[in-house]
């Protein structure tokens, strides 16, 4: 008996000694893909284009292009991980500074006024968008999607076609100002954005009842949470960050007008899944949406640095993206149907197939960025 006994307890311990260091690499294996990915465009800029991308001036501008996502990135991961999606965020930040600039140009409102109107039009819109979701159980894609197009309309009736410019100088600090701290005013805006969001995430109820009602919206009703409820804050926090990224971007460009931001959706959608939060909720990493956002910016600036067509940009922008979404949910597989980790899911056959596929279209578009910058990438003499 004793003999039989005096194992058990030291296989216990080993097993559950595996299964806490599992436990405890789980959470980095998301945020270590997208700085692994940093790393390699470093390297290969290091290599092809030191002098160029490792200006002060270009480092300066990866981090300006960055901050302009990172308020609407981390208000994306609430809703992500309540099992959301926002597609209307470009049409809530133009509509927001069309008005917030109409205020100011044509009624002489204070810009810190016209400002908050705007972030308080941004929060009304998000509520908008959650009440659609909860009240009328319209999915999220399709109500998201139709707002979209409902707010960047009355951005085009507002507007009528005009591009407003010239803005008082706190829009434009807000925009590219430099801050005390020696870094722009938009990166310490960002920055703090995440800040708060990671405190809202690990240190409040509406944290916890985040990543509770993405884990099972069912089970987190039954327990009492309002589901629905905290649907509709996450939707208000994404139009007020979308609201505040519009601001920023009228001050980085010194001018708005109705057909701004439209490409926001997937630049901020892509940087929350590359980061690691789970598009089939109940995971969040505020860290690994500050690092997807970095990755896509870094990335983006490196195409621009080495004159590939914008096309062509579009086009490594779409495959990084796809790459990334298509690894994190195999890697995040484990989850959802208890199967094993990332040894067992790549002896499976048909993983390696993907990973294979993966592989090749990864490497066509290599060539086929290879061939434009041969055939016909050759730099603008005028540029």
């Amino acid at each position: 008996m004793s003999q039989s006994d005096s194992p058990a307890p030291g296989g216990a311990q080993t097993l559950s000694e595996r299964q806490t260091l599992s436990e405890r690499l789980a959470p980095y294996v998301s945020f270590l893909g997208p700085m692994a990915m940093i790393l390699m465009i470093i390297v290969f800029m290091g290599v092809v284009e030191p002098a160029r991308y490792f200006r002060l001036s270009n480092l300066n501008q990866i981090l300006l292009d960055a901050a302009l996502y990172m308020p609407m990135a981390m208000a994306m991961t609430f809703v992500i991980t309540q099992r959301g999606i926002d597609l209307s965020i470009g049409s809530v930040a133009a509509l927001s500074s069309i008005i917030m600039a109409f205020l100011i140009k044509q009624y002489g409102f204070p810009a810190w006024s016209a400002a908050l109107i705007a972030l308080c039009l941004g929060a009304m819109m998000g509520l908008i968008n959650g009440l659609v979701i909860t009240k009328f159980k319209v999915p999220d894609l399709i109500g998201t999607l139709a707002m979209d197009l409902v707010y960047r309309g009355f951005a085009l009736v507002i507007a009528k076609g005009l591009v407003l410019a010239r803005f008082p100088d706190m829009i434009t600090e807000i925009g590219r100002g430099q801050s005390l701290i020696f870094l722009p005013t938009p990166v310490v805006i960002g920055v703090l954005t995440f800040i708060g969001g990671y405190v809202l995430l690990k240190s409040t109820h509406f944290g916890r009842y985040t990543i509770a009602i993405g884990s099972n919206p069912e089970a987190s009703d039954m327990t009492g949470i309002a589901v629905d409820r905290h649907r509709v804050y996450a939707y208000v926090l994404m139009g007020t960050m979308a609201a505040l990224a519009g601001i920023m971007l009228t001050g980085k460009l010194n001018a708005i007008q109705a057909t701004s931001a439209p490409y926001f959706n997937l630049h901020v959608i892509a940087a929350v899944v590359v980061g690691g939060t789970s598009l089939f909720g109940g995971r969040a990493s505020i860290v690994g949406s500050l690092a997807g956002v970095l990755l896509l910016s870094m990335m983006i600036n490196a195409l621009v640095t080495l004159r590939i067509e914008f096309f062509w940009q579009s086009v490594a922008s779409g495959v990084v993206i796809i790459f990334s979404v298509a690894l994190y949910t195999w890697l995040q597989k484990k989850d959802r149907d208890g199967s094993g980790g990332i040894r067992a899911a790549i002896g499976n056959p048909d993983n390696r197939k993907l990973l294979r596929l993966t592989g090749y279209i990864v490497g066509a578009a290599i060539i086929l960025s290879i061939a434009s910058l041969m055939l016909g990438g050759s730099p603008n003499p005028s540029g």
